[in-house]
């Protein structure tokens, strides 16, 4: 009888539960009322079998509870009973998957005015493409996938030269605008998901599969592989931001054209070198699992790692040189690191490949030892520390909210910004020197500009990546004195 009476009361309580939920779907997309809609007649359809499942449960354990001197009734067959089960079962099993095959008609009906944005999947990252001025995608293939062109993207097909590379885990889009994702992956299954949009679909290695959706609500969504893909599939995450049609193209124009990217890698410096083990570190997904900005993760992290001396497994000590992370990338398993999982696959790079990705290990920070073997060696000209800032604040996407050219935007713009003396929300007044901006960049909400949001994120790049941000800040400063003098009326 208290069986009974606790599976009635789980009934109650889940439908009141349902009744009175204070969480509301939110309409962040437009394809949201039918995905809803969908979702609502799932549920109302598990619903009334959920309870008559389980009230048929609580009228047994009643009625046909165990009795002195009772037996149960041996019936072994009863056709009528079997007939309406199936009919009925068969009437619900319709009734939930015919709103699907509408929703996914719609999903694949791409609006005329629609831009395209493609995704790529790979373990354990996402990167993006997005058509340039001509509208117009160029062609890609996975046989031209390299170190330099990790999309694949053809360098001899003229339409894809203007092409913008994205090679980020954080896309933004454009407010009100349709827009036709295209989905690729280079390894294995992935699958392209952003909740509050209700979106998600295969990535199938070989295919393109695509959906579209309209972005209708101004935030930031976070973007999942809801496909498990291996040991990194956890981290597997990126971030969708939606901003008006302004914001948007101030930061699609602040990335890269695929034509830039392969000019950068052609350029015979230390910077191209640096560029070329990023590149390698995208394509071979390191970044999932060895993190760059001190954080843990499922490897160590490379933040100040070059020259450290690290446990291992085994309890003996080892100074982190060449030598050691070239035995650790083509042998990982050689020497394992003191509380680190065996998981990481040898790869087979060449030595320039090889270098290019202890470089970019090292412009991440030194310990004390390294240092002293190579001082200075972080160093370079004063030309290739603003390129190299310039392309950091790109990849960090700070251009999509610092202009460079003094137009405004989200925060205050860097052109003529180094020297000038800035007045803070408390009204208080200071000079932005390398103090003040090294401060703003790694805690950006102790001091804020009056009129500007305390919105940016904190950042913890390298004392040398700082370096080359704050050079690139002079940089835009010198620029603006520069064109001051060179106008007549100034």
């Amino acid at each position: 009888m208290a069986i009974a009476i606790i599976l009635v009361l789980i009934v109650i309580a889940s439908v009141l539960f349902h009744l009175v939920a204070p969480w509301h779907a939110a309409p962040p997309a437009s394809n949201w009322g039918s995905i809803d809609t969908t979702l609502f007649i799932t549920l109302v359809i598990s619903g009334i079998f959920f309870i008559a499942i389980t009230a048929f449960m609580a009228v047994a354990i009643m009625r046909f509870r165990h009795k002195e001197g009772s037996r149960a009734a041996y019936q072994p067959e009863n056709k009528r009973l079997e007939f309406w089960l199936i009919v009925v079962t068969s009437i619900g099993i319709a009734g939930m998957l015919a709103p699907g095959l509408v929703v996914y008609n719609d999903f694949i009906r791409v609006p005329k005015n629609a831009t395209e944005l493609e995704v790529i999947a790979q373990q354990w990252q996402w990167a993006y493409r997005f058509p340039g001025q001509d509208g117009k995608l160029g062609k890609s293939d996975i046989k031209l996938v390299n170190s330099v062109n990790p999309l694949g993207v053809d360098p001899k097909d003229p339409v894809g030269q203007d092409d913008v590379i994205v090679r980020s885990n954080e896309v933004h889009l454009p407010l009100d605008q349709p827009v036709k994702v295209l989905l690729r992956s280079k390894d294995v299954l992935h699958n392209f998901y952003i909740p509050q949009i209700r979106s998600k679909m295969d990535m199938v290695p070989g295919m393109v599969s695509y959906f579209w959706f309209t972005p209708t609500v101004i935030g930031k969504y976070e973007v999942l592989c809801a496909e498990y893909c291996g040991v990194g599939h956890y981290n597997m995450r990126g971030t969708m931001i939606v901003e008006d049609q302004a914001t948007f193209a101030q930061w699609l124009g602040s990335q890269p054209t695929f034509a830039q990217t392969l000019a950068t890698a052609a350029k015979p410096s230390r910077d191209s070198v640096l560029e070329k083990g990023r590149l390698l570190v995208e394509q071979y997904g390191c970044r999932a699992c060895h993190s760059q900005d001190g954080s843990a993760s499922l490897g160590p992290g490379w933040k100040g790692l070059y020259g450290r001396t690290e446990q291992l497994a085994d309890g003996t000590s080892v100074q982190v040189d060449e030598a050691y992370l070239k035995e650790s990338i083509l042998d990982p398993k050689a020497r394992l690191v003191q509380g680190y999982p065996p998981v990481m696959v040898a790869y087979t790079l060449n030595d320039d490949e090889l270098g290019a990705v202890i470089t970019l290990i090292k412009s991440l920070g030194t310990g004390p030892q390294a240092e002293e073997a190579s001082p200075g060696e972080a160093s370079a000209p004063g030309e290739d520390l603003v390129a190299q800032g310039q392309r950091l604040a790109q990849s960090l996407g700070c251009l999509a909210c610092h202009s460079v050219d003094g137009s405004k935007g989200v925060g205050p713009s860097w052109q003529g910004l180094y020297g000038k003396t800035e007045t803070l929300a408390d009204d208080s007044t200071i000079k932005a020197d390398e103090g003040y901006i090294k401060d703003s960049i790694l805690n950006p909400g102790a001091k804020i500009v009056k009129g500007y949001a305390a919105v940016m994120p904190p950042f913890t790049p390298s004392d040398q990546e700082l370096n080359a941000l704050i050079a690139f800040i002079k940089s835009k400063a010198n620029a603006d004195a520069d064109a001051s003098k060179a106008e007549p009326g100034k």
